[in-house]
């Protein structure tokens, strides 16, 4: 598993801008994959700090296509995209959206992993949430994220480089990736499942 997660990392690592790109989509869609984007931009900040800009900028752009793939699966089925897994975490995202609408779409967004943004996604684009405000609020939202990041790895991005290759660190970060692939297989099982049953 170690050696997969490095071959992986040392794969979109290579590809640069166009990695945090396609990374973001899939960090932002139901494929989540946690901190993956948010240590990729560190570590290519760090290794290319003119490159910044261009950085946080990619990132987020993947992140909002992968937000607005989210919210059209989910506008697409309406309430019935919630339905049947009505459980206390989904009621209580259901409730901050209806309550705060763009600021708990907002605070989410700006939430580092493991925070679970993608519910926010499904279910504002459940309720009809308006598209283009949403993805408004996510863009700018990004950007200030990657944007501290990548100001951060001009100022300490060895240190947290150093730190990401400890064992225990590492060790956390499979443990998330696992759970993150047991989470994805169950989104997209339960999408499938809904398809075959509207069928």
């Amino acid at each position: 598993m170690h050696n997969f997660l490095q071959a992986v990392a040392g794969f979109f690592f290579s590809l640069g801008g166009l990695g945090l790109f396609l990374l973001g989509i899939l960090d932002s869609s139901f494929l989540f994959m946690p901190l993956g984007n948010d240590l990729l931009v560190v570590a290519l900040t760090a290794s290319h700090h003119e490159h910044m800009v261009y950085y946080v900028l990619m990132a987020a752009a993947g992140s909002v296509l992968g937000v607005e793939f989210t919210r059209w699966m989910s506008a697409k089925g309406g309430q019935k995209a919630t339905e049947g897994s009505k459980s206390k975490r989904t009621e209580y995202v259901e409730r901050k959206v209806k309550e705060h609408g763009g600021v708990a779409i907002a605070i989410a967004a700006l939430m580092p992993p493991p925070f679970p943004f993608t519910p926010f996604v499904i279910v504002a684009g459940a309720m009809q949430y308006p598209r283009r405000k949403m993805l408004l609020i996510v863009s700018a939202c990004r950007v200030v994220r990657f944007g501290v990041e990548g100001a951060l790895a001009l100022l300490y991005g060895r240190r947290i480089i150093s730190m990401a290759k400890s064992p225990y660190v590492q060790g956390f970060i499979i443990v998330l990736v696992v759970i993150s692939m047991l989470g994805s297989a169950w989104s997209i099982y339960g999408w499938i499942r809904k398809s075959r049953t509207k069928a």
